[in-house]
């Protein structure tokens, strides 16, 4: 036996075997003890044996612990302790995992041929990479890497010589704007495609946003404050006449809001809605699992619901019960340009969706926490909804159709209204 002396009371928490600590003994290890302990010499306790020794579990890798009985201090306070330390490890791995993300397999391309009559069994000669010979060339060798390709491309991409990029970026801004690009088939700058109604305007613009070190922001304050953004929507009989479509710009082209727009604008009018940048989106649909995914529209809609429609989830071949017949497309779908239809189903989604009708309820119980008397009322539902007080033809005609119905009704049919729902 072996008697270990302290110069004090420690607590003893673990035991621990070394084997040839000094490199001299390396068959020898204790493997049936008793260990005792006491504070004073007199009364002596157990403090471990080999039968409690902790054994390892070579096939789970998990380590097996007997603690004292539970109803005993001891057991309780091992029990305790070893929680707290499984915790910890929990969030020392938590925080060790560094997210990972499928970045792809980095390797050399391989040499590319021309091909007999675009049969991939009959192969010709390699030809070097490169882009459509009459947008001008990227001079790369057969050989070149592939950071050299991706080079070469971006910087073709954005050379000033470049006759598409800059014209492309222009003409989409322009159709966010005004609806319809100055090339309405803004995916198509060929033949096949039309050609610009203002090709002067348009090469104007490619090369101000080259020359502005290719600033979206400068470009789009360009387009804003130009007269013919800011210039009314009123019809004139002549014009009307010669130019329905308004193409070439001599009034603002009235439109309807987009899908997106119209939900979003909804949700700001009635003070809930969440503008929180990034994080997970939301579902607009109630999920039933089986051999595959069913989705159903939601019938109740909570905070979680309120956000941006950006952050919503596209489900393939799946539409917003509601917002999906204003002409949006569904995440099969490619839309460079959307449509713009007018259906029975979209004024009947807009008037009687449960969505609609809870947020008219939520618009209306915001009006009454900011004013008690009805012209005040009214005069903050236009503020909200249409940015503008009511005439006093508005005023009248609203104050009589609240006391008929009601400010909810009242409020359902402004989220309804034509103002609300075009750009004029």
């Amino acid at each position: 036996w072996v008697q270990l002396e302290f110069d004090s009371a420690y607590p003893v928490d673990r035991v621990v075997w070394g084997r040839d600590r000094d490199g001299i003994v390396q068959d020898r290890l204790a493997v049936n003890y008793h260990i005792d302990g006491s504070t004073g010499g007199d009364t002596w306790f157990e403090l471990s044996k080999s039968e409690a020794r902790l054994p390892f579990d070579s096939q789970s890798g998990e380590t097996i612990y007997y603690f004292p009985p539970e109803d005993t201090e001891q057991g309780r306070a091992a029990r305790q302790t070893l929680s707290e330390i499984e915790n910890i490890e929990k969030r020392r791995a938590a925080l060790a995992a560094a997210p990972k993300a499928y970045a792809g397999v980095f390797g050399e391309p391989a040499p590319i041929h021309r091909l007999f009559r675009g049969d991939a069994m009959q192969e010709l000669e390699v030809i070097p990479p490169d882009t459509v010979a009459v947008l001008g060339s990227l001079e790369l060798p057969v050989d070149a890497t592939d950071a050299q390709r991706r080079l070469a491309f971006a910087n073709w991409t954005v050379d000033p010589q470049n006759p598409l990029t800059a014209r492309v970026i222009v003409n989409r801004l322009w159709q966010y704007q005004f609806g319809t690009g100055i090339v309405d088939t803004s995916s198509d700058f060929g033949l096949n495609g039309t050609p610009p109604t203002h090709p002067e305007l348009l090469d104007w613009l490619a090369n101000d946003l080259i020359a502005n070190n290719w600033s979206l922001k400068n470009l789009q304050r360009q387009i804003l404050l130009s007269q013919t953004w800011q210039q009314s929507s009123q019809p004139n009989d002549r014009a009307h006449t010669i130019d329905a479509d308004s193409r070439y710009l001599w009034r603002y082209p009235p439109r309807r809001l987009e899908a997106e727009s119209i939900r979003d604008c909804v949700l700001m009018a009635t003070g809930v809605l969440d503008l929180r940048l990034g994080g997970p989106g939301f579902s607009a649909f109630e999920v039933e699992l089986e051999n595959v995914r069913h989705y159903f529209p939601k019938k109740d809609y909570g905070p979680d619901d309120w956000r941006r429609m950006v952050y919503q989830t596209k489900i393939r071949q799946e539409q917003d019960s509601i917002f999906g017949s204003f002409d949006c497309p569904d995440g099969s779908q490619i839309a460079p340009r959307r449509s713009r239809s007018t259906t029975p189903l979209q004024a009947l989604n807009l008037f009687n969706s449960r969505f609609m009708i809870q947020q008219a309820e939520m618009l209306s119980k915001r009006i009454k926490e900011n004013a008690t008397e009805v012209n005040e009322q009214i005069a903050i539902a236009f503020e909200v909804t249409l940015v503008r007080e009511p005439d006093e033809f508005e005023l009248k005609a609203a104050v009589e159709f609240i006391e008929q119905e009601s400010m909810e009704a009242f409020c359902r049919a402004l989220l309804n209204s034509s103002e609300f729902l075009f750009v004029n």
